[in-house]
């Protein structure tokens, strides 16, 4: 059986566990050749170990991605290496804590903003030109239902959703005469470590797991999608 992403160069961050390890292993399933972003070593061995399982290959990158020059440097090897980026999945994210409005620390506000906003923006002003050197670039960032309604304690989660969902329209409007396509996924509720942070007293056993919806992710990932500026929910 043909595999959908054959020899696709493809960048995956927060790929340590939960969602982006998933789609990782489902990736390497596929044929493509991945760049595993996160700042845990431990946890993107454990990814490794899924993708070589499933035939794969991948190239770690311990990486903390409010490290601007860091993402400017890993542009910079891929740029030696391959020459391209077929495929960039922008994942990490923050949950930061709970709490009404008023009671942010701002510390922790511009840590989230800095995960879930500033630094896919850097991965776009570092990876665009390698995006466009494919021959169909695909960028998939993963956004959240909060931004389809009003819920309290989730502010700076929320406002970082939404910012990133502006960024990436703006940036899919930018490109609609190049080979590259850019759009957002909402994966819903999924099993994963941040859902359980938010969540508490909730059994995880009730969800369903983060390779459920790795199909959505390949197909915004193929060469034949033509969707642009879009909100797929998954």
């Amino acid at each position: 059986m043909a595999q959908r992403l054959d020899s696709r160069v493809a960048v995956i961050t927060g790929a340590s566990q939960g969602i982006g390890r998933a789609v990782a292993k489902r990736f390497a399933e596929e044929g493509a050749k991945l760049i595993l972003v996160a700042r845990s070593t431990e946890g993107l061995e454990g990814t490794d170990n899924l993708v070589r399982a499933a035939g794969g290959e991948a190239t770690l990158v311990p990486l903390d991605l409010i490290d601007g020059a860091g993402i400017d440097r890993l542009g910079a090897a891929i740029a030696e290496r391959w020459g391209r980026l077929d495929i960039l999945v922008g994942n990490a994210a923050m949950l930061g804590t709970l709490s009404p409005v008023g009671h942010i620390d701002p510390t922790e506000w511009t840590q989230v903003m800095r995960v879930n906003v500033t630094a896919n923006w850097w991965l776009l002003r570092s990876l665009d030109p390698l995006l466009r050197a494919s021959n169909s670039g695909r960028a998939i960032f993963v956004t959240s239902g909060v931004t389809q309604g009003a819920f309290a304690y989730y502010g700076p989660y929320a406002a970082s959703k939404a910012a990133l969902e502006s960024l990436v329209r703006t940036y899919a409007a930018e490109i609609k005469k190049t080979n590259v396509r850019a759009n957002l996924i909402d994966p819903g509720v999924v099993r994963t470590a941040m859902r359980a942070r938010a969540y508490p007293g909730e059994n995880p056993e009730t969800l369903r797991g983060p390779e459920a919806v790795t199909d959505d992710f390949v197909a915004l990932a193929e060469e034949a999608c033509q969707h642009n500026g879009e909100r797929i929910e998954a």
